[in-house]
């Protein structure tokens, strides 16, 4: 009972801090400078103001982060696989997904929208390709970092290589296929708001926070754009809940890091 409240307690020791300290900066500016800085009231009251289109608008955003999520959970798991077992196909493809993670968004996003047009497709594809290289490098690292010993083990047992693959090496990527998880749990809601800003529409009330954020700095309403803001991190904070819980579920009755009791 003691970590657990050690684990509520000093969040939200540290949340307080952080406000305080909000607040504090705010005081400190320049009367004609305190609007760039809404207080958290500010931010709170413009949340119930904008509450309608804000949920419109983050239902949609998170449509696009959840669907390009799975897409780069699925296609980033199974490109894994095929690494791992190929050494030469790894070697072949792993400079062009790094060439593929390193394309500047801002670039990509005006070819999706020639390609597949403007709206929930490429915002699901920007999403996507945030956030496929992270689960496809730790999946690969995890694969390919299997206990040798245990490996020579299952040859000698004469082991199928899809045994080894599924009895051994998955399992033993599953730590780090969920690291990648965790990166790319974070990055889902920020790819989906930089596909708004970038690809989006307001067709059929399709805009998703990015093209709220968009209206909200053209009218100078900083404390919108703030709560805007804020949404983006509750819901990277949900995506993130739900990858930590299937971690556990996954792992907390075999691995290192969930039996230890020092935290």
């Amino acid at each position: 009972m003691k970590f657990s409240l050690q684990r509520i307690l000093l969040p939200a020791l540290t949340g307080v801090l952080m406000i305080l300290v909000w607040y504090a900066i705010r005081l400190g500016l320049a009367d004609d400078l305190r609007f760039l800085l809404p207080s958290p009231g500010q931010v709170l009251m413009a949340l119930r103001e904008n509450a309608a289109p804000l949920a419109r608008a983050t239902l949609n955003t998170g449509e696009g982060a959840l669907l390009g999520f799975l897409a780069s959970i699925v296609i980033g798991a199974v490109l894994a696989l095929l690494l791992a077992w190929s050494p030469l196909v790894r070697v072949s493809l792993y400079p062009y997904l790094m060439m593929l993670q390193m394309m500047p968004v801002i670039v990509v996003a005006p070819i999706l929208v020639l390609w597949v047009g403007p709206g929930l497709k490429s915002v699901v594809i920007v999403t996507f390709l945030i956030c496929f290289f992270p689960i496809v490098v730790n999946a690969t690292q995890g694969l390919v970092s299997a206990d040798r010993t245990l490996a020579e083990l299952f040859r000698m047992y004469g082991a199928t290589r899809l045994q080894e693959t599924r009895l051994l090496r998955i399992p033993a990527a599953l730590p780090y296929f969920f690291t990648g998880l965790r990166i790319a749990a974070v990055l889902a809601p920020i790819g989906a708001l930089v596909g708004d800003y970038t690809a989006g529409s307001s067709a059929g009330d399709g805009g998703g926070l990015g093209f709220q954020a968009i209206i909200y700095s053209s009218q100078a309403r900083y404390p919108a754009l703030f709560a805007t803001a804020a949404i983006t991190c509750v819901l990277g904070f949900v995506f993130v809940a739900v990858v930590l819980i299937l971690s556990w579920l996954a792992l907390h009755r075999w691995h290192d890091s969930y039996q230890r009791r020092d935290l």
